[in-house]
């Protein structure tokens, strides 16, 4: 697998700061666009310069190349993915709250409306 997601001599090193570092970074950046009400366009959006810091502390702590296009995408495709998981999370957790008299949760990522008492019931 070495040259192709990471370039580090252990994947330890990668899954620790891109999935670990980078992912709870992704994951509390999209949890606070969420906590906004901002649209998961604006949490994708912040991926972008999240993964340039996660591709600096390749760089400079373990000597990786910071200029790699094909690092970053892959990079980027870890950090946006993680990024948008938690702004879902935490929205399908706002709406449940928010409008619990007619939104019900169905799973950790999605809900539905239950029928009763949406704003068109009673005409």
């Amino acid at each position: 697998m070495q040259g192709i997601l990471y370039e580090e001599s252990s994947a330890w090193l990668w899954v620790g700061v891109t999935v670990v570092i980078g992912g709870w970074t992704a994951w509390m950046t999209g949890r606070g666009i969420a906590l906004a009400w901002r649209p998961a366009w604006q949490a994708a959006l912040a991926a972008l310069p999240l993964t340039v810091a996660v591709r600096f502390i390749h760089f400079a702590l373990f000597e990786g190349s910071f200029l790699s296009v094909r690092y970053y995408l892959v990079d980027l495709v870890v950090v946006l993915a993680i990024c948008l998981l938690g702004h879902r999370y935490t929205r399908t957790g706002q709406m449940a709250r928010q409008y619990r008299w007619m939104i019900e949760r169905t799973g950790p990522l999605s809900w539905r409306e239950t029928g009763r008492g949406g704003l068109h019931e009673g005409r």
